[in-house]
C-alpha cells in the first residue's frame, strides 16, 4: 500500500517524501535516514521521559515541548539526513482515519476538501474547519470513487511540526503510525494488521492499493482488560477479513511496540502465524534501538523522493 499524505496549504495531500524520517511516540523518538540512493538507512532511537508526549485529539500532545524538541534534534542529528525536510510519524490515536465512498468528488484539491469536511463534521469530536485534511483516492470508477481520508486538529498539528522546526528541520509528510507502516508493503496480495502501542490498538486489512478496514482502539490501564481488548480487536479484524476475502487469515503482520513473537503469546494456541510487518534491520543503527517496530519508518522511506 502506498498511502502518502503530505502538509500543504490545504491540508494533506499527496507528494513525494523526503529521504528521513521520525517517529514520535511516548517512549522516545525514532529516526532514519537514506545517506544516498540504493544506499541502506541509518537509524537512531532517543527516549523520552514518561509523560512528556501524551498521544490524542482532545489536549495538547507534547506535554514536554524542549524535551521533545531536543529529541528530536538528537535523534536525527545522530543519522545525519541529507536534506532538511523530513517526514513526521505521529500516533495514531492523534489522527482519524476513514474509508470514505462518494457517488463522485471534484478533481481539485480546493473543490474536494471542504466535501470531505462536510462529510466528516459528525465523524469526529473537533471542528473539521481548523483541522488538516488528507484524501489519497483509493479506486475510482465510473460508478464513484473511494477515499482514504484523514483528519487531525490544527492544533495538534502544529504542536508536531513546531516541534521539528524549532529542532531545525522541515516538516515534509505527515503520517499517522500504522498508514506509515502500511506503506512499507508491496503486495497485492489481501494483509491483516495490527500495530499496538502502550495506549491503542489498530487493526487494519489491505488488498493492493485498497484500505478495507482501519479501526483504532484506545486501550484500557489494566493489564486483563488490555488483554482482553487486543485479543478481541483481532478476532474482529480476522472476521471482517474473512468476510471481506472469503478465505480465513492464515498471518497477521505486526508493528509497534515489542516484536510478532512478544505479541504472539497474547494468543495462545492461535490459528494466525504472526510475522512483524517489518524485520528490525541488522545493520545501521547508531544508538541503541528501543523495542520499537521500524516499520513506520521503513513505509514512510518507502516513499522517499
Amino acid at each position: 500500500m502506498r498511502s502518502i499524505l503530505s502538509r500543504s496549504q490545504t491540508g494533506f495531500q499527496h507528494g513525494g517524501r523526503p529521504p528521513a524520517a521520525i517517529e514520535l511516540t511516548p517512549e522516545g523518538v525514532l529516526a532514519a535516514a537514506l545517506p544516498g540512493k540504493n544506499q541502506p538507512a541509518s537509524y537512531a532511537f532517543e527516549p523520552l521521559r514518561p509523560g512528556a508526549l501524551m498521544p490524542g485529539i482532545g489536549e495538547p500532545n507534547l506535554r514536554e515541548p524542549e524535551a521533545v524538541t531536543a529529541a528530536i534534534r538528537a535523534a536525527l542529528g545522530n543519522v545525519a539526513p541529507r536534506t532538511r525536510a523530513v517526514t513526521i510519524i505521529v500516533p495514531d490515536t492523534a489522527v482519524r482515519v476513514f474509508v470514505l465512498d462518494f457517488d463522485s468528488l471534484p478533481a481539485r484539491a480546493s473543490e474536494a476538501v471542504p466535501v470531505l469536511r462536510f462529510r466528516m463534521r459528525k465523524m469526529v469530536p473537533f471542528d473539521v474547519e481548523h483541522a488538516g485534511v488528507s484524501y489519497p483516492v483509493l479506486s475510482e470508477s465510473k460508478t464513484g470513487s473511494r477515499v482514504l481520508a484523514a483528519i487531525l486538529p490544527n492544533a495538534i498539528l502544529e504542536e508536531y511540526e513546531g516541534a521539528v522546526r524549532v529542532a531545525g528541520y522541515d516538516p515534509g509528510a505527515v503520517m499517522p503510525s500504522t498508514l506509515a507502516a502500511l506503506a512499507a508493503l508491496d503486495s497485492s496480495e489481501p494483509v491483516l494488521a495490527a500495530c499496538l502501542s502502550h495506549v491503542a490498538i489498530t487493526t487494519s486489512i489491505t488488498q493492493g492499493n485498497d484500505l478495507l478496514l482501519y479501526r483504532t482502539l484506545d486501550l484500557p490501564d489494566d493489564p486483563l482488560q488490555r488483554l482482553i481488548e487486543v485479543q478481541r480487536s483481532v478476532a474482529v479484524a480476522a472476521a471482517y477479513y474473512e468476510d471481506k476475502i472469503s478465505v480465513l487469515p492464515k498471518t497477521l503482520y505486526f508493528a509497534g511496540n515489542g516484536d510478532a513473537a512478544e505479541f504472539e503469546k497474547w494468543f495462545g494456541i492461535s490459528e494466525l502465524t504472526i510475522v512483524n510487518l517489518v524485520e528490525r534491520p541488522e545493520m545501521g543503527a547508531t544508538t541503541a534501538m528501543s523495542n520499537l517496530s521500524v516499520a513506520g519508518i521503513s513505509g514512510a522511506l518507502a516513499g522517499a523522493a
